[in-house]
C-alpha cells in the first residue's frame, strides 16, 4: 500500500518461505546437479527462516516499543501491558513447541534420534537443537525474543542491533566460517566449548536475535516509502549475487561446519523485506496459518511419501527422483496444512477467515446492531491511497468512536491492512485504542487537560499544540512528549496563528517537546464555489509560508498534513506526509449529493439493523405511540422495531419523516420515535413477523437507505448521524 505499511507481500512470501524449508529437507535437485541443489537449498532457501524471524520481530516486538520515533536507535521498549503481550506470545509459542515435541516423539524414537539420551542432552535438545530436526526454530525464536526484549529494555533498538550483530558474527565463525576459527587455536577452543552447550551456532543466541531486531526496525521503527524501488531491487540483486558467491567459495574452501549463516545474508534480508513491504496487496490471514502448518507437518509428509512409495512399489519414482519427491511432499504438506487450518477455524465456530468469534456471531445480533463491511473498508483505503502520491500515508480519523463505526474494530482492521497512523479527538480515545492493542502513531487533535498529560506519556500519544501557552504547559510537564503543531491559517479554532512564526520556532527549542508534525485544517475544502476555492488556496499559501520560514531558519520540518476527506477529493495537489481522512474512509460524504457523486469510488462500510419485536393490528381511529401523535386513518398493520433515539435514530424522523426497510420494502415511521423502540407501518408488506430484520441504513432486497438519506430527512449531515450511533449498538465486522 502507498502508506508504506503493506502486509500482503509478507503473507504471500510466507508460503514460499515454507516451501523453501521443505526444499532444505528434501534436496529437490540432488538427482540432477549437486551445484544446483546447493544453490537452491543452501543459498536461496536460507532466506526462509530469517524471514520468519523478521516477521515475528515486526509483529510481536515492534508493537511493544514505547515510542515510535523515526530515527533508528531512539526507540525504547516499554513495560506493563505491552511486555505482557510478549509473554503471552511466548506462552503460545511454548504450547505449539510442546505439542510438536509430543507429535514427533514417536517418529524420533523410531528414527533412533534419542539413543543414549542423557538429561544434559535432553535439555540441550529442548533449549537449542529441537527434539526433531526442524523443531529447532521454536526454541530459537523463544530464546531470541527473550534476548532482544532484554537488550531493548536497557540498550534501545540501536544497541540491540549492535549486540545482536556481534552475536551473529560469533555465530558465523561457528557456522559457514568455522574453517577460519579452526585455524586459530584459541578460537577453536572457544567453539569447542560452545558446541558442548549447543551443537550449532544457528540458534536463539547467535542467529535469531539479529533478524528479530531487524524485523523491529523494518516493520516498526521507520518509514518505508522513502526508498526508490529500483535502488532497493538493485541492492537486493547485488547482495544475493554476493551471497551466492560467498556460499560457493566457502564450500570450495571447506570452511562450512553448517551453512545457515552468511555475511551477505543480512543485506539480502534487509532489501528483500523492504521489497515485500512495498508490495501493494491485501493481507491474507489464512496464508499465515497455512504456512505455519506447512512448516510443522512437512517432516511427517516426508515420512508419509516414503512409506506410501514402499507400499505401492514406486520408491524409484517418488523417492529416488528428488524433484518428484519434493513435489509430492510439498503438495501433501500444503493440502494437510490447509485442512488443519480450516478445521481449526471450524472448531472455533469460524465464519469468515480471519474474523474473531465476537465479530462473526450472528447469534449475538439480538436487539439492534451495526454491521461493518470489511471489504468495503479495505476498498476505500485502496481508493483513497490511489488519489495520493506514494509518499503520503493515511492518518484516519477514528474520533467519535470512528464516526459511530466502532473505533477499536476499525483501527484494528486498518492496522491489519497496513495503516499505522490515526487521529482522535481526546486522550481518552487514544488510551482506549492503546489498551486494545492498536499500533502506530495516534495524534490527539483536541485539547488535553494538564491533569491528563501523564496519559499522553504513558500511552505514547501525540498531542496537538493548540496555542503557545499550551505548548509551555506541555513542556513544563517535565517528561518527553511528542507533539504536532496546529497552525491556524484561517479557521480560527485551534492552533498558533500562521503569522506568529517566532512562537512556532520557540516550540522547536522546547527541550521536553519532540515536534513530529505541522498541520492546518482547511475549513472550506468541501465547497466548489470560487470563494471557497480561493480561501482554501489562501490557507495553503499561509501554511507553506510558515514551512518555508522554518526551513530558512534551520528547522527541519517534520511530517506535514493539510488534507481531510474533502481535501483529498477536491485538492489532491495539497497531499503531504499524511492525509487525515475521516468521513470518506467510511464510504460516505457529508451530504447525500456528495456521496452520490463518489459512489463509484467509495463504498459505505456501515449498515444499521434492528429486530421486529412484534406485529399487531391497528384499527381505523386508534392511536399509537406517545401523546397519541398518530391516529390510524384506516385499518393497518404496525410493527415495533427495537431501535430508538437512544441508539442515535433522530427523533425528528417521527411522524412519517423517516423510513425503514423490511423484507425489501419501505415502512414509514408511525408516531413519535421512542428512546428504545420505533413503530412503523408494515401494511402491505407480506409475512412480517417477530424476529425479522429491519434495515435503517443499508440494503434490503433491491432497496437501500443510505446514511445520506437519513441525514437529508433529519436536516443534518451524515457525520452527525453516524457519530451519534449509541454505544449499546453491537458492532460486528462482516
Amino acid at each position: 500500500m502507498k502508506n508504506g505499511q503493506n502486509y500482503g507481500g509478507l503473507d504471500r512470501f510466507r508460503i514460499l518461505a515454507a516451501i523453501l524449508v521443505i526444499a532444505i529437507h528434501t534436496s529437490p535437485l540432488e538427482s540432477y546437479s549437486a551445484d544446483a541443489d546447493f544453490f537452491l537449498t543452501r543459498i536461496l532457501a536460507r532466506a526462509a527462516v530469517p524471514f520468519f524471524f523478521m516477521v515475528t520481530g515486526q509483529f510481536v516486538l515492534s508493537p511493544q516499543l514505547a515510542s515510535r520515533t523515526r530515527a533508528p536507535g531512539t526507540v525504547r521498549f516499554s513495560r506493563g501491558r505491552e511486555q505482557r503481550a510478549v509473554w503471552s506470545y511466548l506462552g503460545k509459542l511454548a504450547l505449539v513447541y510442546g505439542g510438536c515435541v509430543a507429535v514427533y516423539l514417536p517418529l524420533g524414537i523410531y528414527a533412533g534420534h534419542y539413543r543414549g539420551l542423557t538429561l544434559g542432552k535432553a535439555v540441550q535438545m529442548l533449549v537449542f537443537e529441537g527434539t526433531f530436526y526442524h523443531l529447532w526454530y521454536f526454541p530459537a525464536c523463544m530464546l531470541g525474543i527473550l534476548l532482544v526484549t532484554l537488550l531493548g529494555r536497557f540498550l534501545g533498538l540501536r544497541g540491540t542491533l549492535l549486540v545482536s550483530g556481534a552475536l551473529y558474527v560469533i555465530g558465523l565463525l561457528g557456522d559457514s566460517y568455522y574453517g577460519v576459527a579452526q585455524r586459530i587455536p584459541a578460537l577453536s577452543s572457544v567453539y569447542d566449548a560452545i558446541f558442548q552447550i549447543s551443537p550449532y551456532t544457528r540458534n536463539g543466541l547467535f542467529f535469531a536475535p539479529l533478524f528479530l531486531a531487524l524485523g523491529c526496525l523494518m516493520g516498526g521503527g521507520r518509514q518505508k516509502a522513502c526508498r526508490d524501488h529500483l535502488w532497493v531491487w538493485s541492492c537486493f540483486v547485488l547482495s544475493f549475487v554476493l551471497m551466492s558467491k560467498e556460499g560457493f567459495l566457502l564450500r570450495r574452501l571447506g570452511f562450512q561446519r553448517h551453512d545457515s549463516m552468511y555475511v551477505f545474508l543480512v543485506p539480502v534480508m534487509i532489501f528483500l523485506y523492504e521489497i515485500l513491504l512495498s508490495v501493494r496487496s491485501r493481507s491474507v490471514k489464512r496464508l499465515r496459518s497455512i504456512s505455519t502448518w506447512v512448516y510443522i507437518v512437512h517432516p511427517a509428509m516426508i515420512v508419509a511419501v516414503r512409506g506410501a512409495a514402499r507400499i505401492v512399489h514406486m520408491t524409484e519414482l517418488l523417492v529416488d527422483n528428488s524433484l518428484i519427491h519434493y513435489a509430492a511432499v510439498t503438495v501433501l504438506s500444503i493440502a494437510a496444512a490447509a485442512v488443519i487450518s480450516y478445521f481449526g477455524d471450524w472448531v472455533k465456530g469460524a465464519g469468515a477467515p480471519g474474523a474473531t468469534l465476537s465479530e462473526r456471531g450472528k447469534e449475538r445480533r439480538g436487539r439492534a446492531w451495526i454491521e461493518l463491511d470489511r471489504e468495503a473498508l479495505s476498498q476505500n483505503v485502496e481508493a483513497l491511497l490511489a488519489m495520493l502520491p506514494d509518499h503520503c500515508a493515511l492518518m484516519p480519523a477514528v474520533k467519535a468512536d470512528a464516526y459511530g463505526h466502532g473505533a477499536v474494530l476499525i483501527a484494528r482492521e486498518l492496522n491489519r491492512i497496513g495503516v499505522e497512523a490515526f487521529c482522535v479527538a481526546s486522550a481518552g480515545e487514544g488510551e482506549e485504542l492503546r489498551r486494545e492493542g492498536v499500533r502506530g502513531e495516534i495524534l490527539v487533535l483536541g485539547y488535553t487537560d494538564p491533569t491528563q498529560f501523564d496519559l499522553l506519556h504513558r500511552c505514547r500519544l501525540t498531542q496537538t499544540i493548540v496555542d503557545y501557552q499550551y505548548a509551555e504547559r506541555l513542556n513544563g510537564y517535565g517528561k518527553r512528549l511528542h507533539v504536532h503543531i496546529g497552525v491556524d491559517t484561517g479557521m480560527h479554532r485551534l492552533g498558533i496563528g500562521y503569522e506568529q512564526r517566532d512562537f512556532i520556532m520557540d516550540i522547536f527549542e522546547m527541550k521536553n517537546l519532540a515536534v513530529d508534525g505541522l498541520f492546518t485544517h482547511l475549513c472550506t475544502s468541501d465547497g466548489q464555489a470560487l470563494k471557497e476555492q480561493s480561501f482554501t488556496d489562501l490557507q495553503a499559501r499561509r501554511f507553506y509560508s510558515v514551512v518555508d520560514d522554518l526551513e530558512r531558519n534551520g528547522y527541519s520540518c517534520p511530517k506535514l498534513h493539510l488534507q481531510s476527506s474533502y481535501g483529498i477529493l477536491n485538492y489532491p495537489k495539497l497531499a503531504e506526509d499524511y492525509a487525515r481522512v475521516g468521513i470518506a474512509l467510511y464510504g460516505v460524504l457529508s451530504t447525500r449529493e456528495d456521496t452520490k457523486r463518489w459512489e463509484d469510488v467509495l463504498r459505505p462500510v456501515l449498515s444499521l439493523k434492528a429486530r421486529v419485536a412484534c406485529v399487531r393490528r391497528l384499527c381505523c381511529g386508534e392511536t399509537a405511540g406517545y401523546g397519541m401523535a398518530f391516529t390510524a386513518q384506516r385499518d393497518m398493520e404496525i410493527a415495533t422495531i427495537t431501535v430508538g433515539y437512544g441508539d442515535g435514530l433522530p427523533r425528528n424522523l417521527s411522524g412519517g419523516q423517516g423510513f425503514v426497510l423490511i423484507n425489501g420494502r419501505r415502512a414509514p415511521v408511525v408516531g413519535r420515535i421512542c428512546m428504545d423502540q420505533t413503530i412503523v407501518d408494515v401494511s402491505g408488506i407480506p409475512d412480517v413477523k417477530a424476529g425479522d430484520v429491519a434495515v435503517l441504513i443499508g440494503k434490503s432486497g433491491d432497496k437501500e437507505i443510505s446514511a445520506g438519506d437519513l441525514a437529508g430527512w433529519a436536516g443534518t449531515i451524515t457525520n452527525e448521524i453516524l457519530s451519534r450511533m449509541g454505544a449499546r449498538l453491537e458492532r460486528v465486522m462482516v
